[in-house]
Order: structure tokens, then sequence, then C-alpha cells
């Protein structure tokens, strides 16, 4: 039997999953991406750091969006087979992309944060892709 602790945090958890799904919707929509529906068993969730999303486009094109603690971001479906493949694709995009902004010179005090926040959270994401346990768990 559940204790009222257990079903509050449970509340919560869901309320973070809408709240993130929203997000991830959100994303795609900004980029002009009109999203349609999403594969909830593929998708992975982990309060209140990230959600991995496996959604699919009006125009039926499939992407992996990421949310939560950390960038919203979307890559194509075919980066990653899985959920967990895609945390690591989307660590070392994240890696690639503050080497970027680093390299590109002209540095102001928002790019050079916004390059650091890319950086820890991509060591973040890879650490999470490493550990077993997390995956081995059924969807959720």
């Amino acid at each position: 039997m559940s204790n009222q602790s257990d079903v509050q945090r449970d509340e919560q958890n869901s309320a973070w999953v809408r709240q993130q799904f929203q997000k991830a919707n959100q994303h795609l929509a900004e980029k002009g991406i009109l999203p349609d529906t999403v594969a909830v068993s593929e998708s992975r969730y982990l309060p209140p750091l990230m959600a991995v999303w496996k959604m699919t486009a009006q125009d039926r094109k499939q992407y992996w969006v990421i949310s939560g603690d950390l960038p919203t971001d979307h890559m194509a479906l075919s980066a990653a087979k899985d959920a967990r493949e895609a945390v690591r694709a989307f660590s070392l995009h994240w890696q690639l992309k503050a080497q970027q902004i680093m390299d590109a010179g002209g540095l102001d005090k928002t790019k050079v944060d916004f390059a650091n926040l890319l950086v820890h959270r991509a060591e973040a994401l890879y650490e999470l892709f490493e550990r077993e346990d997390l995956w081995n768990k059924v969807a959720g």
C-alpha cells in the first residue's frame, strides 16, 4: 500500500512528464515541425532531469526530442536506434556545438555561458547513458 508521500511523488512526476511533453511539442512547433503523435513505449523519463520523446510529425517524419533540466532539442529519429542511444547522440552533439561556439570567436558572456551549459549537460547525459540500471527497467 502506497503511503501519502509516494502518491504525492507520483503526482508530481506525472505533472513533470506532462510539462516536459508540452515543452517538446512547443520546441518542435517553434522549429516549424507540427507534432502529431508520441511513441510513449519508446520514450523515457527521468524526473526531474530529462525526458526523451520519440515523436512523429504531421508530415510523418520522426524525431527524438529531449527536454528537462537541460536545453530542449531535437534530432532525426535516424540518429539513434532507441532512447538510450538518443541520449548519447544529444550528448555528443552538444559537446560539438559547444566547441563550435568556442571556436567561432567574438564570444560574449552569454555565448560562453551557453557553451559551458552545453558541456555540463552533455557530460551529465553521457553519465546517464552509461548507467545500465536506468536502461534495464521497463519504459517510464
